[in-house]
């Protein structure tokens, strides 16, 4: 009677039910991204750590490449007016060239500022110059001053920096100018999967085994800019204390990032790109994982207290300073540093860096780093080189063979096999961090959850009920089947089925409960209708995982959260007035369902005493359609299922399809 009474306590405790809100449309970068500063510095700094986590994982530097011998080579020095230019190029992975122009006064005297310029999606942009007919226009509109100095806003930037006494090392983006060794149609213009690429060896960028393994033609450009960090900073006359990273459009993602994750760069000026709006359209901007309940006014707030500036133009980041700098000025005021953040208001002029937005960047380095110029910095006119001038390769530095398929290959599978060696010999903390990631939710924070009663039925030596439980958190909602015994042991199994809560009907669960045990069912994300052939994806017409699992976890994941919101709910004795149960157990056989429950055991720790699965010998680098519904992005990175097998903790477990299966069944093991 107690346990029939503690029971009822149980069902009857009520939730007002929510819309799940994954059935929504999926989120994609034209979406709201607004950013919702701490009220403590402390809880900033958990936030921090949390987000420049997934920018790591999402580039695969979770944990970072080995940093290999950059073989630097710089030759071919030109001498300007109070500025000298050289051509360089250096590997950031073997056999992986990253080109540029290193700028540098012509005079120097012992430690000098440094900048990193990254540029955008300006087509040769290191190496072209403008139109004289534009660039008069670009004048009469107030964006330029000078008809032949306006002719590159690259060369422009540089000559100035160099006059100003920083050394300035302006890279190309993959694809671009000098760096050929991948096409444009690949980095940029990415539309159609490539069978021939897509395979579970040797795979190419974009397939599901690169996004598997998280690699991605951002992460492999986010990894440049590490590489080309250290390219600067390997120079003796570079004074580390006072080293800029700027940028705009792609370029000011880039600058983000690399601002965000690495603690080196000491001011970051991120042009056109900080915004709650659209978060960056190329196929090179975007990455599985990046922005998935985060965007890029959080990136820039990562740097936060160091000196950051930005702006505005009449495209997305046209409501910045009402959306978005308000939040970061409260973010820096938190730190005590609200002066330290600056933003440029230019809704006037189009998509840009010219030479006010120029001015502002120069203004705002004088400043912080006490060069001692006269404010405002303006800019002064200078002749232009041409692109023969400044082409890295010749006779005597032959370029690599362009847009090399093979290397491609190569490259990715070097990548992959260094990572693996890297986990295997870490501390496992770093694998689980990946893997939290990956999946995006952990135990401690599955979600307060509440359970509203549908239907109670009495079969005689059990109750059977369904009811919702609903995640108040996360607005996530779940369809449940309890098989309870009237002689209750105190053991709850979790049972997932592929069929979801239906499969509660199998004859082992019978046998579970007729041995005391109650037996949870569940429909697990679009469970419990027709069996999910293909995931939905963004309404983006390229092929592209990246632009539906850059801002939406997949379902993988989303089931992986389920499994933690019913442990929590059996777990947490805020819930109401049940029973609280003496051991929490979890089952999944199914091809599936044993992946799911491997995923969300290794994130569920001790709470979870036993687990009993079937993996099927499944491995996430061996699914062949980024639509699968067992899709993972990072799925394979952290050593696919058996790495998240290795997280299991010191709890029991059941594991078959791994080798050598266990010599008793599921249920005697159960039921032990």
């Amino acid at each position: 009677m107690k346990l029939q009474l503690l029971l009822l306590a149980f069902l009857v405790s009520s939730a007002v039910q929510a819309e799940d809100i994954r059935l929504q449309p999926p989120k994609d970068l034209n979406g709201y991204f607004p950013f919702n500063p701490p009220s403590s510095l402390s809880e900033w700094d958990a936030r921090k750590e949390q987000v420049r986590r997934q920018i790591l994982v999402s580039q695969g530097l979770w944990p970072m490449p080995t940093k290999t011998p950059l073989n630097a080579v710089v030759h071919g020095k030109i001498e300007g007016d109070g500025f000298t230019v050289e051509k360089v190029y250096f590997e950031s992975a073997p056999g992986f060239f990253v080109t540029g122009s290193l700028w540098k006064p012509k005079v120097i005297k012992g430690k000098v500022p440094a900048v990193m310029f990254a540029h955008g999606h300006w087509q040769d942009a290191r190496l072209s110059l403008g139109d004289p007919d534009k660039v008069r226009a670009e004048i009469a509109a107030g964006g330029e001053r000078f008809e032949r100095g306006g002719r590159s806003i690259f060369q422009s930037l540089c000559v100035q920096l160099a006059r100003m006494g920083c050394v300035v090392w302006q890279w190309d983006m993959l694809s671009d100018s000098d760096s050929v060794q991948f096409s444009r149609e690949i980095v940029h213009k990415f539309a159609k999967q490539r069978p021939e690429a897509n395979t579970v060896e040797n795979w190419g960028l974009y397939s599901p085994q690169a996004e598997t393994h998280l690699q991605s033609i951002m992460g492999l450009q986010t990894w440049n800019a590490v590489r080309g960090l250290d390219f600067l900073l390997s120079m003796p006359e570079v004074d580390p204390e006072r080293t800029a990273i700027t940028g705009a459009s792609g370029g000011g993602t880039q600058t983000m990032l690399l601002a965000a994750i690495d603690d080196r760069i000491k001011l970051s000026f991120p042009c056109v790109m900080v915004s709650t709006a659209m978060q960056g359209g190329c196929t090179c901007e975007n990455a599985s994982l990046l922005r998935i309940g985060t965007g890029n006014v959080e990136f820039a707030g990562l740097f936060a207290p160091k000196p950051q500036g930005m702006n505005t133009a009449n495209d997305w980041t046209r409501e910045m300073a009402t959306k978005g700098f308000p939040e970061l000025q409260k973010l820096y005021a938190t730190h005590g540093k609200k002066d330290n953040v600056f933003l440029l208001r230019g809704e006037h002029f189009p998509h840009n860096y010219n030479a006010v937005t120029r001015s502002a960047f120069y203004t705002f380095l004088n400043k912080h780093f006490k060069l001692g110029f006269p404010s405002p910095v303006i800019e002064q006119d200078y002749e232009p080189l041409s692109k023969e001038q400044l082409t890295v390769w010749d006779d005597k530095h032959p370029a690599p063979k362009a847009a090399d398929p093979e290397f491609e290959r190569q490259l990715l599978k070097y990548l992959a096999e260094d990572s693996d060696k890297q986990l295997r010999d870490a501390d496992p903390q770093v694998l689980r961090q990946g893997v939290e990631v990956v999946i995006g939710r952990t135990y401690d924070k599955a979600g307060e959850v509440e359970w509203t009663l549908k239907d109670k039925q009495d079969r005689d030596d059990h109750l059977e009920m369904t009811g919702t439980l609903s995640n108040q958190t996360y607005n996530e909602e779940l369809n449940v089947s309890w098989l309870y015994p009237k002689q209750w042991n105190g053991r709850v199994i979790i049972w997932l089925d592929d069929a979801g809560k239906s499969g509660i009907a199998n004859p082992q669960v019978k046998e579970l409960v007729a041995g005391g045990a109650a037996v949870l069912g569940v429909d697990l994300l679009f469970q419990g209708g027709e069996p999910v052939k293909q995931t939905r994806v963004v309404a983006n017409p390229r092929e592209f995982a990246g632009y539906t699992h850059g801002y939406n976890h997949a379902l993988f994941a989303q089931r992986a959260h389920d499994v933690l919101t019913l442990v929590t709910f059996l777990r947490n004795t805020k819930v109401g007035s049940h029973p609280s149960p003496k051991s929490v157990c979890l089952a999944g056989f199914g091809p599936q369902t044993g992946p799911i429950a491997v995923a969300a055991r290794a994130l569920a720790g001790e709470a979870v005493d036993r687990a009993a699965v079937d993996t099927h010998g499944f491995r996430f680098g061996q699914v062949l359609d980024y639509r699968d519904p067992m899709f993972l992005p990072g799925g394979a990175k952290y050593l696919d299922l058996p790495g998240m097998l290795s997280l299991q903790g010191p709890q029991p477990r059941w594991v078959r399809g791994e080798g050598k299966n266990p010599e008793s069944s599921a249920v005697e093991w159960l039921m032990k």
